[in-house]
């Protein structure tokens, strides 16, 4: 739910944004913007570094804070970022303190130069990682596993020819999602994970290449898509604008698993991930709803912003007017981002408020991308009501949660999870509808297109084997 009053506490763990000028201009306002297009993908920090690879030097310059990317950057300090190749981040955590240690891009020297590293994702063996470089001395800066993939990174970098071929063999040991970029002291590099887990694509806007979190990004900033990287490979964006890749050394993956949340929530509707319009996923997830949970009303709504889309599916395939049912108050902060659930709670109604003119003695189906605790689903179905609506069905566009997840997204344990041990009849009077109906979990291929993904969180089945401890909280995004 965008508008930001999410019980769920479903976060997503980060976008990055890397950009090489080829031609040697300042590249920080570009990915500025860039970050900009990528603040829904996280808002609790926001950083840029770059270097200059025309003089020599290998200077790093990097500004990096916890907040948003408006409050973050400001014309000075983006004044002060003088380079043409840089990487940029916004961060989201699943779980405890932001800090701005934790914020990224991080920027590690070591004996061949510098790396500057902006990750999106979560590993799975992070604690033996850690431990492994810790007896090899390491000592660390932050909590997160994004500095993990870089100590590897750099390790490996020792004793290989080049740093793409150390992002080759660093990957036969990391586990899990992750897709990130990374700059050397001349070179661009993406990696994106064997099971694609996160989107990653590389764009090109004149003598620049970039690489990024989303198509939106490229959009925003008025470049050329160029494609998608894909599962298990590994991008290198040389001096000469030479795009190397390792698809013939590529790691390959038992079983491709791109994750459903992002057509269904995370990704911005005008982002294609994986060639599939994310905005043509949720309209489709609507359809199937009013194919599978039909029901008489007057009225089609969506809740902010991500149950749009679905809701106008539905409206389309049901004959069912479409309406918007609430009023945003836009000058709000994301509220979900609060560490109490009693605050999420009482924020309700200071991001949101139903509009009565529209409601008052209608029969209204809402619909939202998913429920997790249930809290705020019952607070807007009550806020409908007390506007007077006659009755309130809900329609999700997923599945029930009722697995958490491990692979960058924050989907609580099951004992949080409202679905687990319930049935939908007892969901729906938990929430107050007069009506529920999920996503099938059969159809959810049907979002991304046919192509492979993971529904770990509502089936269980996990692509990759999960850790042994839940460190979700220990070692941050």
């Amino acid at each position: 739910m965008d508008f930001g009053v999410s019980e769920k506490t479903v976060g997503e763990d980060c976008g990055v944004f890397g950009m090489y000028d080829l031609s040697g201009g300042d590249v920080a306002s570009t990915i500025y913007y860039g970050l900009y297009a990528l603040q829904h993908r996280g808002q609790e920090s926001a950083g840029i570094a770059v270097t200059n690879t025309l003089n020599g030097k290998n200077l790093v310059f990097a500004h990096k804070d916890l907040g948003r990317v408006n409050k973050v950057f400001n014309e000075n300090n983006l004044a002060t970022l003088k380079g043409n190749l840089g990487v940029g981040h916004v961060r989201y955590s699943t779980a405890g303190a932001s800090s701005r240690e934790n914020s990224q891009p991080l920027v590690l020297a070591y004996a061949k130069g510098t790396l500057m590293l902006a990750h999106n994702g979560n590993l799975v063996n992070t604690p033996q990682l850690r431990s492994e470089l810790a007896m090899g001395g390491a000592i660390f800066q932050t909590t997160t596993d994004t500095e993990t993939i870089a100590y590897h990174i750099a390790r490996e970098r020792i004793k290989s020819r080049s740093v793409q071929a150390a992002t080759v063999r660093a990957m036969d040991k990391i586990l899990g999602a992750y897709s990130f970029v990374l700059a050397s002291p001349r070179k661009l590099v993406g990696a994106r994970d064997p099971w694609g887990f996160r989107p990653l694509v590389i764009g090109k806007l004149d003598n620049a290449y970039i690489i990024t979190s989303e198509t939106c990004a490229l959009e925003t900033i008025n470049a050329e898509f160029v494609r998608d990287v894909l599962p298990g490979e590994v991008v290198t964006i040389l001096p000469d604008g030479t795009i190397e890749s390792n698809l013939d050394l590529a790691i390959e993956p038992e079983k491709v698993a791109r994750c459903v949340f992002e057509y269904i929530y995370f990704c911005r509707p005008d982002t294609k991930f994986d060639g599939m319009s994310v905005t043509k996923s949720r309209i489709t997830a609507g359809k199937i709803l009013a194919q599978t949970h039909p029901v008489e009303a007057d009225l089609v709504v969506g809740v902010p912003e991500s149950g749009n889309m679905a809701a106008l599916g539905y409206s389309m395939e049901s004959k069912i007017p479409y309406g918007i049912a609430f009023t945003k108050n836009t000058y709000v902060g994301r509220t979900f981002i609060k560490p109490g659930q009693s605050s999420r709670v009482k924020s309700v109604k200071i991001k949101l408020n139903a509009l009565r003119d529209v409601v008052e003695d209608k029969k209204i189906i809402i619909v939202d991308d998913s429920i997790v605790r249930g809290t705020t689903c019952n607070q807007i179905i009550t806020m409908l009501r007390e506007a007077g609506a006659k009755e309130v069905h809900m329609r999700v566009s997923s599945p029930p949660f009722k697995h958490p997840c491990y692979f960058g997204i924050d989907i609580p344990k099951e004992d949080q999870l409202i679905a687990n041990g319930r049935t939908v009849e007892e969901i729906c009077k938990i929430i107050g509808a007069d009506s529920l109906g999920y996503l099938p979990i059969e159809s959810l291929t049907e979002l991304s297109g046919g192509l492979p993904i993971c529904d770990a969180c509502f089936s269980g089945n996990y692509p990759v084997d999960p850790p042994v401890e839940d460190i979700r909280g220990d070692y941050e995004r």
